[in-house]
């Protein structure tokens, strides 16, 4: 489960954040995750209380904006949307393709008091 360590990351960065802005804790985090980003949102939900405890996290709501997965083939540049990263094209069915998105993970804002 490195639900834990990327839990555990995102705490570093609040609180190196929150210590650049002078501030003491955190009212909001909004996270930005795609679906191809290899986490488990319910693993994550699991592991957040105990990543918290004690840190400027710990009473800071949480928003999470899921990042659907598109993809763009190589063969006939058809953009879809992907739920694995095994998709294939709908249009041709290869398996040449770039991710455009869905593999973020990124802190995308914080609130701070």
């Amino acid at each position: 489960m490195h639900e834990l360590s990327v839990a555990m990351g995102i705490v570093r960065i609040a609180e190196k954040e929150t210590a650049k802005a002078r501030a003491k804790s955190v009212e909001l985090i909004e996270l930005e995750i795609g679906t191809l980003a290899g986490i488990e949102f319910e693993s994550l939900d699991f592991v957040w209380p105990a990543a918290v405890k004690n840190t400027v996290l710990e009473h800071a709501k949480r928003h999470i904006h899921k990042i659907r997965a598109k993809g763009q083939c190589v063969d006939c540049d058809t953009i879809f949307e992907m739920e694995h990263l095994y998709d294939a094209c709908p249009k041709c069915q290869s398996n040449f393709k770039g991710i455009l998105q869905g593999k973020e993970l990124r802190v995308k804002a914080l609130e701070v008091v």
